[in-house]
């Protein structure tokens, strides 16, 4: 175990299980397991764009101090997006130049709290938003997928994947309202997850919309993200990732339906693997069917979200026109015209489509199928990066409020990652980690880093 731990460390491509069982054992203090990241970063970032701001003296003072909590010395950086006392938060936006956090999000106390070294602030989409192209007008130009960097990172968490695949940070979090949180862990082959809404804490994050808006953490590995949700929530999602899959009852959502194209080949491909792999470890496999189409629920959650979010950024649209970028200018615009009675009917469908769900729960403990349909496509290219963040099968569990992650299940013959997504009942995080884990634990793809 030394060993394995010598090497991680040396190469710097450690999980933060190994992490948290080297600084137990002494191999390695919270000041040297920082200085790998900041290494990383100094090395890296100035290609990749993951971090908009580090706070090397703020981590050096934190990783000094005595251990104590469940990820006490544990690396970690958050979408800037979310406020950190005497740091800047801008959301990547020229409306907050200059601002700096008077206290801390509700989600870095708690990280705090549980000993968790914060590293900075990672790169966004303006607000944490917007229609899914990206226009290079920012303040910060947007981050580069570290597999290949003519490639998008998947949006609006748009660091975070890239800081925890390449080892810059062991954590990430960011905020997902139909995927954001989801889709940049599935770019950079990372695993991303939401939890049922309510049990991570959204107080002191820039809001994007009223009610899809959910906090989650990037982790190179499933088993990384249960203890950290396990260190914060106290829900034993560890312990019950490690009972393996027998009888598991998985339902596979192989099917895209109408609206939306097939997944890439290579992606459904990977599905089918991975299914025999859960299925020869004892999973009890079945085809299902969403009660609507995904794109039906994309058309469902873009009302809601476009809509509520012109609400929440009025002021910006009306004043600062100048001042905004083209993709969130876009975005508001499209929820400025938004009317009434189709926010109403949205909201309708959102609550039929919830309330028709539970039917798909007495047969199944998990639903799998694809994430995003296509591959990371080339950044700035479009239609390609739209598409990755429209056409997916993310929004389901978006709408309906449902646990879900995202996996990284192969790569693709050009060296891009390839993933899945998982989803659960509300409450029911358990089963999710119970396939991840497993999966993981059978397969390869955890020893692959982005060179």
């Amino acid at each position: 175990m030394a060993a394995l731990h010598a090497h991680c460390i040396q190469s710097r491509h450690f999980t933060l299980a190994e992490a948290l069982a080297a600084l137990d054992a002494g191999v390695v203090s919270a000041e040297g397991l920082l200085d790998s990241c900041l290494a990383v970063i100094a090395a890296r970032d100035a290609d990749l764009y993951a971090f908009l701001h580090v706070d090397e003296v703020g981590a050096r003072t934190a990783a000094r101090t005595p251990r104590r909590g469940a990820l006490a010395g544990i690396p970690w950086a958050i979408k800037d997006t979310f406020d950190v006392a005497g740091l800047p938060a801008t959301a990547n936006s020229r409306f907050r130049e200059g601002r700096i956090a008077e206290s801390d999000a509700a989600l870095v106390t708690g990280l705090r709290g549980q000993g968790a070294v914060l590293l900075g602030k990672l790169s966004t989409w303006e607000y944490g938003t917007g229609t899914g192209a990206e226009h290079f007008d920012l303040p910060a130009p947007p981050a580069r997928n570290p597999w290949d960097v003519s490639r998008f990172t998947g949006g609006s968490s748009t660091g975070a994947g890239v800081a925890v695949a390449t080892g810059m940070a062991l954590l990430a979090f960011g905020s997902d309202t139909t995927g954001s949180v989801r889709l940049p862990a599935a770019a950079t082959g990372c695993c991303g997850l939401v939890m049922t809404p309510g049990r991570l804490p959204l107080e002191g994050a820039l809001p994007n919309t009223f009610s899809l808006d959910r906090p989650g953490p990037i982790t190179w590995t499933a088993e990384d993200a249960a203890i950290v949700l396990d260190a914060l929530h106290g829900t034993g999602l560890h312990r019950a990732g490690k009972a393996g899959l027998g009888g598991l009852r998985i339902g596979v959502l192989r099917d895209a339906g109408p609206g939306f194209p097939a997944p890439d080949a290579e992606l459904a491909a990977a599905l089918e693997a991975g299914l025999d792999v859960l299925s020869s470890r004892g999973a009890d496999i079945a085809d299902a069917v969403l009660p609507w189409p995904a794109a039906t629920c994309l058309d469902a959650a873009r009302l809601i979200g476009a809509a509520e979010s012109a609400a929440i950024h009025e002021s910006e649209l009306l004043d600062g026109k100048d001042r905004i970028g083209a993709a969130l200018r876009d975005k508001l615009l499209a929820g400025s015209s938004v009317r009434a009675v189709d926010y109403l009917a949205a909201q309708r469908f959102r609550r039929a489509f919830s309330e028709a769900m539970p039917r798909l729960w007495t047969k199944f403990d998990v639903l799998l199928g694809f994430g995003a349909l296509h591959l990371p496509p080339r950044l700035g290219v479009e239609p390609e990066s739209s598409a990755y963040t429209s056409e997916t099968m993310l929004t389901p569990a978006s709408l309906a409020g449902l646990p879900a992650l995202v996996q990284c299940n192969g790569f693709s013959r050009s060296g891009l990652p390839l993933h899945w997504h998982a989803m659960a009942p509300q409450g029911g995080e358990a089963a999710l980690f119970r396939l991840a884990m497993s999966y993981e634990a059978a397969t390869p793809w955890r020893q692959r880093r982005p060179s």
